[in-house]
């Protein structure tokens, strides 16, 4: 027996950005997929993205649904959103971007603010999805 077979199978998308450190994009166990953080980056250049806080909050979402959709799901499958900020007065902006992401029902979800992000960013996002739902 595999690792796959007890924990689950990693998810790839070339259209996000490949993981920087030891860990898969996403993991599917059953119909649960766990996406792991993306922050702003490119995935064509794996470089952070130019723009306002609002542009990162989206490049963000569009990496998350980049992945949901390898998965076989999308956005609208999230059960459960964390978002890590550097600055909480950003707060604002992600329920607004959000809101082109989502429909009510919305994702259980917790804003955290933190000290660092990987590669300096402003914000990460981690989600878990359930397929089907």
């Amino acid at each position: 027996m595999n690792k796959t077979d007890t924990v689950g199978q990693p998810i790839h998308s070339d259209l996000a950005p490949q993981a920087i450190g030891i860990y898969s994009q996403a993991i599917q166990a059953g119909t649960t997929v766990y996406l792991s953080g993306q922050i702003p980056l490119a995935p064509t250049t794996m470089e952070l993205i130019d723009g306002d806080m609002t542009a990162q909050i989206r490049q963000v979402f569009e990496n998350l649904q980049a992945v949901a959709h390898a998965a076989g799901g999308s956005l609208a499958d999230v059960v459960k959103l964390n978002v890590f900020l550097t600055d909480l007065s950003h707060f604002p902006l992600v329920n607004q971007e959000m809101l082109n992401y989502f429909t009510a029902p919305y994702p259980a979800r917790a804003v955290i603010g933190v000290a660092a992000l990987p590669r300096g960013a402003a914000v990460e996002m981690d989600a878990v999805l359930v397929l089907g739902s």
